[in-house]
């Protein structure tokens, strides 16, 4: 599996949905949520959407492999049935998921999975990019910053870190991350 994570804003699912337009070898893990969804989101495609009951259950049940309560009353995890598919399929996983999440992942399945730590340039550039997004309410955007703030100090809890200062080197940078871990360091 190859997990990309990231403070909010830091190109995380660019990066995760270019590798999954790139190469056929990949498959995208669709985490379960409590959030609500997004008008343009997609049951099963971007997220499970369910509510605060039905994870809560998902968590006594034994059914996921990860979860992170994110924000209060925002639940975000991986179900071990989504893990089994890919795997199942012959497809490799890939995460796009918190830093938090990540990390616990990481401790569930340490011989299966590359971990890559998405880092932006700066804080006030984050900053930005999350502004510049306009899908938060001011206080929702004030958590993510704070949020955000923290996550960066993780970055060494991960295999590797991709500075995230240029798109298209990053998503380069990317793919070779995916190639080598899949088909060996020497893969060209």
């Amino acid at each position: 599996m190859l997990i990309f994570t990231a403070p909010s804003g830091a190109g995380k699912t660019t990066i995760v949905r270019h590798l999954l337009n790139t190469f056929d070898f990949l498959d995208f893990s669709i985490s379960v949520t409590t959030r609500e969804r997004r008008p343009h989101e997609i049951e099963g495609k971007d997220y499970f959407f369910r509510s605060v009951e039905e994870f809560q259950h998902l968590i006594k049940t034994e059914k996921l492999a990860e979860w992170e309560e994110v924000y209060e009353g925002r639940f975000y995890g991986t179900l071990k049935s989504e893990v089994d598919r890919i795997w199942q399929s012959g497809r490799h996983s890939v995460f796009d998921i918190d830093v938090k999440g990540a990390a616990n992942l990481q401790l569930q399945y340490p011989s299966n999975c590359k971990s890559t730590f998405i880092k932006p340039p700066s804080i006030d550039i984050l900053i930005e990019r999350l502004t510049n997004r306009k899908t938060e309410s001011a206080d929702s955007l004030e958590k993510r910053i704070k949020k955000a703030k923290i996550e960066l100090c993780y970055e060494s809890v991960f295999h590797q870190v991709l500075i995230n200062d240029d798109l298209s080197a990053a998503l380069k940078n990317a793919e070779k991350i995916a190639q080598s871990f899949i088909f060996g360091e020497n893969h060209q």
